[in-house]
């Protein structure tokens, strides 16, 4: 499968020779080629491996090719021991996808074992995305690693996009996935990095670098996701409803677009104009790491192995979403799940899990920095990118999926973005503040289990009806006052 070729050196030659000869030696010194004056010595890391050109000696694995036995060692140890443990769930992604063809009308069975099945799917893809992005500069790595713990999220927005049918039944569950990733990444993970972090130290820090050009992005996401919708409310029943329907598909449209340029300016920032920032804030927080003589030593993937890492994994992850978006509908209408709690709860909790752990462990090892950039980017990305995304080619598809949102999640999300941006002024986290938002956050799981399901008429409802019949509810609570739920039904 690959030729194994491992170049190590002793510790008497562990350091790369820059010259041929030198001064105290008395030897005489050949004369140097103009060839020779600009070719690099080569380098070695910390284990003694050769490091191939253009990658970062912290990821160099000494190998080449594919080893199926370490592969598999590697892969199963994985980052740490949550994550390790985590593996033992790979024997449900076999069942999962044996019993949608075996038994195609058990929708609960399926669904329960697909959306299992998905966390060591994401896992080994988070794994994965990590060992390469080893392999690239701190910056970069950290982005490129960000992005793929986001693709589950982006192959669960654009399979529910693609089966959306007439009904448009499908757009609000991913109106609320993306407002719930946001809320899992900043209730759910930040408080469990400053929960596990703090907990055995007084308190941690970190760079203002990170923390407020994240709180800044996220604060104008929040403004702008927030448009669309404070403009349906605003309209209420004063418009025509396929009027305001197709003018609030036009800001959407527009948002997503403006969104996007921020998004790629964003990327510009922190890879290329202040690069060096961030540079030196990672390279310190490596420093802090507890376990990194230990991390350093472990066995790492080759650059063959990560690719046929991530293109398993990410096989496993697009197969299970199919299924799992497939079931539901289903699941929505017999089990008296709404479709809040399953957009805004349950499917964030799934597609985040990769990137959960992986800042987790951070935090662990005090790397605070480099959970922030993990949580931060991540949610930036949702926020900025992949609702951008999930509206362009939902225009490109001819589907009415728009960015107005309902009024609650909404209200959720500013009043969250504003309370981390207060815990991140100060530089400094402890597990208090860790435990206060992963209260809120189970605050907020409870209450949207309660939360009503938007009307469907059976074969012919349009995503039009429902939501004209949900503005006429907040133009009516407005003016009204309180609206309770008979009155809402009747």
């Amino acid at each position: 499968m690959g030729h194994l070729q491992q170049t190590r050196i002793g510790a008497a030659n562990s350091y790369p020779m820059t010259e041929m000869g030198s001064a105290e030696s008395g030897l005489p010194q050949p004369a140097a080629s103009q060839h020779d004056k600009h070719r690099r010595p080569p380098r070695y890391n910390h284990n003694g491996d050769l490091v191939a050109k253009g990658v970062h000696p912290d990821g160099e694995s000494g190998r080449r090719g594919i080893h199926p036995w370490l592969f598999l060692k590697i892969c199963f140890r994985s980052t740490c021991t949550a994550s390790k443990w985590v593996n033992v769930l790979w024997p449900f992604v076999p069942a999962a996808i044996a019993i949608h063809f075996a038994r195609p009308e058990s929708s609960s069975w399926i669904f329960a074992l697909n959306y299992i099945a998905m966390v060591p799917s994401a896992n080994l893809l988070g794994f994965a995305a990590q060992e390469f992005a080893r392999k690239l500069p701190r910056v970069f790595g950290v982005l490129i690693e960000t992005f793929f713990g986001s693709i589950v999220e982006i192959v669960l927005f654009m399979v529910l996009l693609r089966s959306n049918g007439e009904d448009d039944r499908s757009i609000p569950i991913i109106q609320a996935a993306i407002l719930g990733s946001i809320l899992a990444n900043l209730l759910l993970c930040l408080g469990s990095c400053f929960f596990l972090g703090g907990i055995n130290r007084h308190e941690q820090e970190f760079d203002e670098a990170i923390s407020e050009v994240g709180s800044g992005l996220l604060l104008v996401a929040a403004f702008g996701l927030s448009i669309p919708c404070a403009f349906s409310t605003a309209i209420g029943t004063s418009m025509e409803e396929a009027l305001l329907q197709e003018r609030v598909l036009r800001i959407s449209r527009a948002t997503a677009l403006v969104l996007l340029s921020a998004f790629l300016v964003y990327v510009w920032f922190q890879v290329k104009s202040h690069h060096g920032i961030y540079d030196d804030v990672l390279e310190g927080d490596e420093a802090k790491d507890a376990d990194r003589q230990k991390d350093l030593k472990k066995d790492k993937l080759t650059f063959t192995e990560c690719i046929f890492a991530l293109v398993v994994s990410l096989a496993c992850v697009s197969l299970h979403a199919v299924f799992l978006v497939q079931q539901i509908e289903t699941i929505v209408d017999h089990s008296g799940v709404s479709d809040m709690f399953m957009g805004l709860i349950l499917v964030p909790l799934v597609e985040k899990f990769a990137e959960h752990l992986t800042a987790i462990d951070e935090a662990w090892d005090n790397q605070m920095n480099f959970a922030l950039a993990h949580l931060l980017g991540s949610t930036v990305q949702t926020a900025l990118l992949n609702s951008s995304l999930v509206v362009i080619v939902g225009w490109g598809l001819n589907k009415n999926m728009d960015l107005d949102f309902e009024i609650f999640p909404v209200i959720l999300l500013i009043l969250a973005v504003l309370v981390v941006g207060n815990f991140l002024r100060d530089r400094k986290s402890n597990y208090l503040e860790g435990f206060l938002l992963i209260c809120v956050y189970c605050i907020i799981a409870v209450t949207t289990w309660y939360f009503p399901n938007t009307p469907h008429e059976t074969g012919s409802s349009s995503h039009g009806e429902a939501q004209g019949h949900r503005i006429d509810v907040r133009a009516f609570g407005l003016h009204r006052g309180i609206l309770s739920h008979k009155e809402y039904l009747h």
